[in-house]
């Protein structure tokens, strides 16, 4: 473990664990970046597997470089309506009852919408397969939590190029909560501005009634319900005038 979030081991798990860099936690065995033996003996003093099995391979590396260096394709995407909305299922995730919620609601997501995720949340369905809309891969994944400013600046760009906001492109931010840092993410989207997220499974800690009365008046954020119920809410709601707006300001 180098980096990230690092829960507590079993104990039965601890001698298979080794920390490195900056974390570190008591009772595992903290290496030397340098001098990584310890954990080669280790891993070959185990028994291993006793056959190999072929596993299903995922597709990643979308950060906002690859996304917006097929810019074209989805400005035509939207403007011939092949892409109806597009969706940022992302966060953090646990094991904490409702994660099964971000699983149901990619799934159920129309065939004719993006997913773009990152952080661990999206370990809850990174390997389905969606397809692509006009070889867009539906899913994109943009990387880990800390490559969340990747996240903001395809946002940023799209609504450029679009001629509007961020708060009018088809855009929905679905997020899944833990705590740690996600609270620098989650306030880095309301100082910019971002509204209508839908946050879950539950609310952050921090977060009073006087708190969260400000934050749904001034950022209209909102728990999550069922994946139906918001999907139908989001995409039953204005975007479709949006998107005219969108197309309209596209031509000019």
């Amino acid at each position: 473990m180098t980096t990230n979030c690092l829960q507590g081991p079993r104990d039965a798990y601890k001698d298979n664990i080794f920390t490195c860099g900056t974390v570190g936690w008591p009772g595992l065995t903290h290496v030397d970046g340098k001098n990584l033996q310890p954990v080669i003996d280790r891993a070959l003093a185990l028994p291993g597997f006793s056959a190999d099995v072929d596993g299903r391979s995922v597709m990643t590396g979308f950060a906002r470089n690859a996304v917006m260096g097929v810019a074209d394709k989805v400005i035509e995407a939207v403007k011939g309506k092949a892409i109806r909305h597009f969706f940022l299922v992302a966060g953090c995730d646990g094991a904490k009852p409702g994660r099964n919620y971000y699983t149901e609601f990619v799934e159920k997501a129309p065939a004719d919408t993006i997913v773009l995720t990152l952080a661990c949340g999206k370990f809850r369905f990174f390997d389905k397969e969606l397809g692509n809309i006009g070889g867009i891969p539906r899913l994109l994944d943009v990387g880990q939590c800390n490559d969340a400013y990747s996240a903001i600046q395809i946002a940023v760009a799209l609504s450029k190029a679009f001629n509007v906001g961020v708060n009018e492109l088809p855009l929905s931010m679905i997020l899944s909560w833990y705590e740690q840092k996600a609270v620098a993410i989650l306030l880095t989207l309301f100082y910019l501005g971002i509204k209508n997220i839908r946050l879950g499974p539950s609310l952050p800690a921090f977060i009073t009634p006087a708190v969260l009365d400000t934050l749904v008046r001034t950022f209209a954020i909102k728990p999550i319900s069922t994946p139906d119920q918001d999907l139908k809410a989001i995409l039953g709601s204005d975007h479709g005038k949006l998107l005219k707006t969108i197309l309209i300001d596209a031509k000019t």
